[in-house]
């Protein structure tokens, strides 16, 4: 069995800094693991991510079903979070911040039981959009956001291309 490794990674705090870059992180991960440098997950927890997505995604619309609410509403609502990524038009750190808020699912959970607590069926189903709207996210391979690069979230790099290579953890 291999020994363990140095695979640099960078610390999602320290990305998107002023004053330039600080120096990459190292991390010991054991002999045949794969890494995926600023937290991205890959392999089997990226799958049972998405597949928690998947859930989300399905259980949310059951639930909108069983509230009687008018189908019409979620292709009008369904993308109202991503609204959230103008944040962006401020920076990536400010961008990240908004969109991550609007895509957890602590908020539309609340939204969503207040709704149900205070017998108003229009706070319900809104809550239950915008978890069916996290759900299809994550199903797609969409995640929170990392502050270093609007394509690097918890799931993946989108369009690898667009991110340097120290980003990434190769070497040139």
């Amino acid at each position: 069995m291999p020994e363990p490794g140095p695979i640099a990674t960078r610390l999602a705090g320290d990305a998107g800094q002023p004053g330039g870059e600080r120096p990459p992180a190292t991390a010991s991960v054991p002999g045949g693991v794969a890494a995926c440098p600023g937290g991205t997950a890959t392999g089997a927890p990226r799958r049972w991510l998405r597949l928690e997505g998947a859930v989300l995604l399905a259980g949310s619309l059951v639930a909108y079903q069983a509230a009687g609410q008018a189908w019409w509403l979620v292709p009008l609502a369904v993308l109202a979070p991503d609204l959230l990524m103008a944040g962006y038009l401020r920076g990536t750190r400010r961008g990240a911040q908004l969109y991550n808020i609007g895509h957890s699912t602590l908020l539309p959970a609340a939204v969503a039981g207040l709704g149900w607590w205070q017998g108003q069926p229009l706070i319900l189903a809104l809550g239950l959009i915008w978890l069916a709207h996290i759900g299809m996210d994550r199903l797609l391979g969409y995640g929170l956001k990392y502050d270093d690069h609007f394509q690097h979230t918890h799931l993946s790099i989108q369009r690898a291309a667009d991110v340097p290579q120290a980003q990434r953890g190769t070497r040139p």
